[in-house]
């Protein structure tokens, strides 16, 4: 059992669980499975976005939050960060090859989700 440590800018986080790249779920999840980085690999797949276009994309979350989540997704090698040295200073979002690679996913659970809303539609209201 290996326990991974990983370094982020405030502090150190050690992983509680080991992490398990034995199943391609497991996998796909640890990348993707958070509440909005589906949605920000959604808002970027047809160019490259400022962290303010993406915030007025996806209005209900905050932040901080997508800040971390673009973060990790540029950890993970899923989105690129450009800086671009003028003024002022800006920087862009844009998605890998990588990225793109996992767009058929996204638009998957888009159609599941779409073809299942009245279901959970009954039962979540």
């Amino acid at each position: 059992m290996t326990i991974f440590a990983v370094q982020n800018d405030s502090s150190m986080y050690k992983r509680k669980l080991p992490l398990d790249l034995s199943c391609g779920i497991r996998i796909v999840m640890s990348i993707i499975g958070s509440k909005w980085k589906p949605c920000l690999i959604d808002a970027l797949r047809e160019s490259p976005k400022r962290p303010s276009e993406l915030h007025r994309e996806i209005p209900d979350a905050v932040s901080r939050v997508l800040n971390q989540n673009l973060r990790e997704l540029e950890e993970h090698g899923i989105v690129e960060k450009k800086i671009f040295a003028e003024l002022p200073p800006h920087s862009e979002y844009a998605l890998t090859e990588l990225g793109k690679s996992l767009l058929p996913i996204i638009d998957s659970m888009d159609d599941w989700g779409e073809r299942n809303r009245p279901t959970f539609e009954k039962l979540m209201l």
